[in-house]
């Protein structure tokens, strides 16, 4: 089954790479031979989008993914626990933050993590703090971020402002409607996920970061390769005129864009570049809206969350994020 496995992840990864040289490919072809009466420029503008968004972020999804791989095979749950007091619980919910933000770990591989943590004996609360914020306040992701995004400092700074703030308020609710009530399904998933492979015995650690760190690399590209491809057709294709009424929205763009950054699911350490793409679309407000919900909680975080913790605990959990991070953002407006 193993072996079964293994081999669909190299296909998967075979099959990102032909896509992505195939489209460069027709859109090149398409530019220089093909006239504009056949397609139009829109296809054109499409392939373009698409091919700049995604070499822009491979570089980072790379550095990420050694990184996480690193954590991944030479940190143990055992020194994080120790690093996170147990005892005053809303106290310990800064630690718990900092722990997290020295974590570049994809929203995916840090949901096993929580899961372990919780089941070591780490209070709820504080493993989920430390999951909503590895993916998003990590050195990596304020790299990319102010890459994506030098001409405007305001998105670096409140992401990571935000994201911190959002983090703790998360940590503190948990806590005060959860209590210490154990959100582990009584009989869980016995294997993690494949960023943690059954298969791979071998006590060289050089090995076994560089499996880690390819499988999460497949892993995170399937969702890059969707996430542009949909900024590309979006921003194609989509009237501007009522998206910028409706980014410009005090109180409907950043729900808009909350929506887009669950459905899309991109990797954290890449979804800054798709945003900035929105830059001339939706408000600055919209835009965090996206950069700080998405890396907290998506669509694929929710299938692998159900899979470890009781459903109500889940629900519980995606309302918190969501009614905390849309108002962050909306009372952030008032000074950004």
């Amino acid at each position: 089954m193993n072996e079964l496995k293994k081999v669909g992840q190299d296909l998967t990864g075979l099959f990102l790479f032909i896509l992505i040289i195939g489209l460069f490919l027709a859109g090149e072809f398409i530019k220089a031979w093909v006239p504009d009466a056949v397609f139009g420029s829109s296809l054109v503008n499409v392939t373009t989008i698409f091919l700049s968004i995604l070499l822009e972020a491979i570089p980072f999804i790379l550095i990420g993914v050694f990184a996480s791989a690193l954590i991944q095979v030479f940190v143990s749950e055992s020194l994080l626990q120790r690093l996170v007091p147990k005892r005053y619980p809303y106290l310990a919910l800064l630690p718990a933050v900092f722990v997290g933000a020295l974590l570049p770990v994809c929203e995916c591989a840090i949901v096993p993590v929580a899961r372990r943590l919780i089941k070591k004996g780490m209070p709820t609360h504080l493993a989920i703090v430390i999951m909503v914020t590895a993916p998003i306040l990590n050195p990596i992701v304020l790299i990319s971020t102010y890459y994506a995004f030098q001409n405007n400092l305001t998105v670096v700074i409140g992401r990571m402002g935000l994201a911190f703030i959002a983090a703790l308020i998360i940590g503190a609710l948990l806590y005060k409607l959860f209590g210490k009530q154990n959100p582990l399904k009584q009989k869980s998933l016995d294997h993690e996920h494949h960023h943690d492979h059954e298969h791979d015995h071998s006590n060289n650690k050089l090995i076994q970061t560089l499996v880690h760190a390819s499988d999460e690399f497949f892993d995170m590209g399937k969702f890059l390769i969707i996430g542009a491809l949909l900024a590309a057709v979006f921003q194609t294709y989509i009237d501007r005129e009522a998206i910028v009424a409706l980014g410009s929205s005090d109180w409907a763009g950043p729900g808009v864009m909350m929506g887009f950054a669950y459905i899309m699911s991109l990797c954290s350490e890449a979804d800054a570049f798709v945003a900035s793409s929105f830059g001339n679309l939706f408000s600055t407000t919209s835009l965090l809206a996206f950069l700080v919900y998405g890396p907290m909680i998506d669509f694929k975080n929710t299938l692998l969350m159900l899979a470890y913790f009781k459903k109500r605990f889940v629900l519980l959990f995606i309302g918190v994020v969501t009614v905390t991070v849309y108002l962050c953002i909306v009372i952030s407006q008032f000074w950004l």
